[in-house]
């Protein structure tokens, strides 16, 4: 079992990166793998809805991480989404990479892998951006794994998050949580399959 742990800012080791690595920590303790990858340093362009990855089975730009880790994402079995706060939301690369990432895999790589989101703040915006980052798993029929508060972290820097006993806290209570939710999704699958679905989507346009 193996969990993708992805680094939305421009800092390999700042704030993010510090409740990342306690979740990993928990999730390995409980006997998950885990890997973290940082995107949010490189130039990725947003999604501008050419389809084209309905033809391709991938993003027809070839030339950043999404596809790179797409795959990651197809051979995992939880994901987790970290993201600063920039101006009350999440930043903008890391909203790019994720609407190419999410729109292009097909809906049964997403279903029923675990999803949850981290993210860090100065302090303020994280409620907003916790709830942003929500919706892609929401969309992909992706358990959410839940932790005793909102999983956030305060702090200007790394040594500040350090010292938020509280958001450490919550971070390893999240890894925890995670790693039983992974593991009884896969035991269910396991003895029953997992619920049946509709292979039809149904799109209902409000102005036809």
């Amino acid at each position: 079992m193996k969990v993708l742990l992805i680094n939305g800012s421009p800092h390999a080791h700042g704030c993010t990166r510090t409740a990342l690595d306690v979740v990993a920590g928990e999730l390995e303790r409980s006997g998950i793998e885990t890997e973290i990858v940082h995107v949010g340093h490189k130039d990725i362009r947003g999604c501008i809805g050419c389809y084209k990855c309905r033809e391709l089975g991938r993003c027809v730009f070839d030339n950043d991480m999404v596809n790179e880790v797409a795959k990651k994402f197809e051979e995992a079995d939880g994901i987790v989404i970290g993201s600063p706060v920039y101006f009350g939301a999440m930043s903008g690369t890391l909203t790019s990479f994720l609407n190419r990432l999410f729109y292009s895999l097909p809906a049964e790589v997403k279903r029923f892998k675990v999803g949850a989101a981290v993210v860090s703040a100065r302090r303020a915006g994280t409620s907003a951006t916790f709830d942003q980052l929500n919706k892609y798993f929401l969309h992909g029929e992706m358990p959410i794994a839940s932790s005793r508060y909102w999983n956030v972290v305060h702090g200007m820097s790394a040594e500040d998050v350090l010292k938020d006993e509280e958001g450490l806290q919550t971070m390893r209570v999240l890894g925890r949580n995670m790693a039983f939710l992974i593991r009884a999704i896969r035991a269910e699958r396991e003895r029953n399959g997992l619920p049946e679905t509709e292979p039809q989507r149904i799109a209902t346009n409000f102005i036809r």
